[in-house]
């Protein structure tokens, strides 16, 4: 790699406080300075990150085909950086932070992957040649890929730089807090490790697919039309304090229009019209998530509005400099990116591949690159923004996928477009998905890179690499589930959806009008001055999930509230690095029982000790250890994890931290 000095070796004592303050980030001062060099991109950091994120993404396929969720897999990427590194010697922080950068690319590109292809072969049980094949996957991933990671390097520095302290980024600064405490002095370390070992154990005994010694996700329906409930997690706790009050109240205020609102609506409304009552989740389900994929599609829009001005600054600077290099080489190493003219030459190698490749490869054709363009490009800046305002958890990836299909299907169909044309839709979808996630896992790692002190264009180069090797390995190993997926065996709950949404549509029973409803509840919220995509993420997802969120933002205001100057930062960074820990304690242990339930489903002696659940409801193995307390009791072990992190934040100092 090119050096601007000899190698660094920095005095690590942890993040700057400005790291958490809203400041223009030319001023933040990084772990790693701009005047000085480490080694970044090495054959080892790039083997050890093309492991993680062939072993992530792996897993992450299996995890969303069976109950579609996802593992996020930066943090624990980092955590075995740190350990690889150590056992090896001599390498480097910004070494460490390459391994996740390309380790983390795997579980994005499983999760777009997942969320939406495995429609195909649900559609091979009535049609034969619906088959991608192994191919067509790839394909599909390696596009999507590329053009979320492009599309995201004019915006680095508006989201990254220009909205730094305005954008928490939250596992891309847990991230960088981990990294850098283990390098750090003690104190700083301890406060970190704390909360990962609080979070770990805690996700231990709860985890429902291990021991399950109380719920996840107590909840309680209100004479049947008022649901509430909380998700008792420690990734979300950690998340909401690290993102702040604002932010977490937008999401529940969303939550709570959803749920305490539209939801008994509906109830009322169909009860008055005679018809048959429904659970609240069915309503949810049926109605308030299309309104939500309505909002969030309007929120992203207006978001992408606002960004606009600073996006064509970017594009404008980045044109400047296509005769020559000198202003690009002029620029700090922090803030060198890969240069403006490759993003255009490459993406649109991309958009013309797309256009010419035969139909029985990817069956686009020109409008529908067109609309990979366009959408991708809308739905990169959005989710780039959103894992920025509540962190990559929460991404609502699937209602952007949603809104893609519904336009693009109700295009094809005005056009006069057949039945087969299904088959381009959700290509066209699955691409712009894909390109989604992977845009808000670079966003986080390039977050984490800023912090830490890392070369942009070297992370660029990393997420590149990432990118490629998951896609070839997801395609494979997506194709090992295909008939898992036929039979029902694996639910592929985001896929059914969309091939549900696609069939609406290009059948013409689609209700738009809930669409319609969403994107005026965005409309509304944004001429109230209020962030209108952070509600509608909120009025998209759970309630279960903006429940802990605000209480995690709550201790956080209450910190600021009462205390001032040094110690307020002080109290702050403690509360962020307790949960930063919970965070990656949470998702390791996350990630060691889904590996060892998917392990456990090829290998017999581990499912058999793993356990799982019977036709008559019992269950077997570990899992048949405990019935798990009830919710009353599940709320009050969750309050042991609240207070730990509000003493953390709050409690008696004993020394000032350096």
């Amino acid at each position: 790699m090119s050096r601007d000095h000899e190698e660094f070796t920095p005095d690590v004592s942890g993040l700057d406080p400005s790291a958490y303050e809203a400041i223009d980030g030319e001023e933040y001062k990084p772990v790693v300075p701009a005047t000085a060099s480490q080694t970044e991109l090495t054959w080892r950091a790039i083997l050890m990150g093309i492991v993680l994120g062939a072993v992530f993404g792996a897993a992450n396929a299996y995890l969303a085909l069976k109950v579609g969720l996802t593992v996020a897999a930066s943090i624990p990427a980092a955590v075995m950086a740190v350990f690889f590194f150590r056992v090896v010697k001599g390498g480097t922080l910004l070494e460490s932070n390459m391994v996740q950068t390309i380790g983390s690319a795997g579980e994005s590109v499983a999760a777009g992957v997942v969320f939406t292809i495995p429609a195909f072969f649900l559609w091979m049980q009535d049609d034969p040649s619906a088959d991608p094949g192994r191919l067509k996957i790839f394909i599909l991933a390696l596009v999507g890929g590329l053009l979320g990671v492009l599309f995201m390097i004019p915006l680095r520095k508006h989201l990254i730089v220009k909205e730094h302290g305005k954008l928490a980024y939250p596992e891309g600064t847990a991230c960088a807090e981990v990294l850098v405490s283990s390098q750090a002095g003690a104190s700083k370390a301890a406060q970190l490790f704390a909360g990962m070992g609080l979070g770990g154990v805690y996700m231990f005994f709860m985890h429902e697919k291990f021991l399950g010694l109380w719920q996840k996700a107590p909840w309680h329906n209100f004479r049947e039309r008022y649901h509430i409930g909380m998700e008792i997690t420690p990734e979300l706790l950690g998340v909401g304090y690290i993102i702040g009050p604002r932010i977490s109240g937008l999401m529940l205020g969303g939550a709570v229009l959803g749920v305490l609102v539209l939801v008994p609506l509906i109830s009322y409304i169909r009860e008055m019209a005679g018809l048959p009552m429904m659970d609240p989740d069915e309503i949810r389900g049926d109605y308030v998530k299309l309104i939500g994929a309505g909002a969030v599609a309007c929120g992203g829009i207006v978001t992408l509005i606002k960004s606009l001005p600073t996006i064509v600054s970017s594009f404008r600077s980045g044109m400047a400099g296509f005769a020559n290099d000198t202003k690009e080489l002029a620029e700090k190493r922090t803030s060198r990116d890969l240069s403006l003219k490759w993003v255009l030459i490459v993406a649109a190698v991309l958009i013309v591949t797309m256009w010419l490749l035969p139909d029985s490869i990817l069956p686009v054709g020109p409008g529908g690159a067109v609309a990979i363009l366009f959408f991708s490009f809308i739905f990169v800046t959005v989710s780039s923004r959103i894992v920025g305002l509540i962190g990559g958890t929460s991404n609502p990836v699937s209602g952007m996928t949603i809104a893609t299909l519904l336009i693009t299907a109700a295009l094809f169909v005005a056009f006069g477009a057949g039945a087969d044309a299904k088959y381009a839709v959700l290509s066209i979808g699955a691409v712009v998905c894909i390109s989604a996630c992977i845009a808000g896992d670079t966003s986080q790692d390039l977050k984490t890179g800023f912090l830490v002190g890392a070369t942009p264009r070297t992370q660029q180069i990393g997420e590149f690499i990432g990118v490629v090797t998951s896609a070839i390995v997801i395609a494979f190993v997506i194709y090992l589930f295909k008939d898992d997926v036929q039979s029902g065996v694996l639910l592929a709950p985001q896929a059914n959806l969309m091939r549900t949404i696609i069939d609406g549509v290009m059948g013409g029973d689609m209700p738009w009008a809930l669409l319609v409803i969403g994107v005026f509840s965005a409309i509304v919220v944004e001429l109230l001055g209020m962030n209108s995509l952070a509600f509608a993420v909120g009025l998209y997802l759970p309630i279960e999930l903006s429940t802990p969120i605000m209480l995690g933002g709550l201790i956080r205001a209450w910190t600021e509230f009462k205390y001032s100057g040094k110690e307020k930062e002080e109290r702050r960074e403690r509360g962020v690095l307790f949960g930063s820990g919970l965070i990656a304690g949470g998702a390791l242990i996350g990630l060691l029982v889904n590996g060892a339930v998917g392990i456990g489903s090829i290998w017999e002696p581990l499912g058999k000790f793993m356990g799982k659940a019977q036709a008559d409801g019992t269950e077997t193995g570990v899992l048949g250890l405990t019935d798990g307390l009830g919710g009353g009791w599940s709320m009050v072990i969750f309050l042991v994890l609240v207070a730990a992190l509000w003493r953390m934040a709050n409690g008696k100092l004993k020394k000032r931290e350096n």
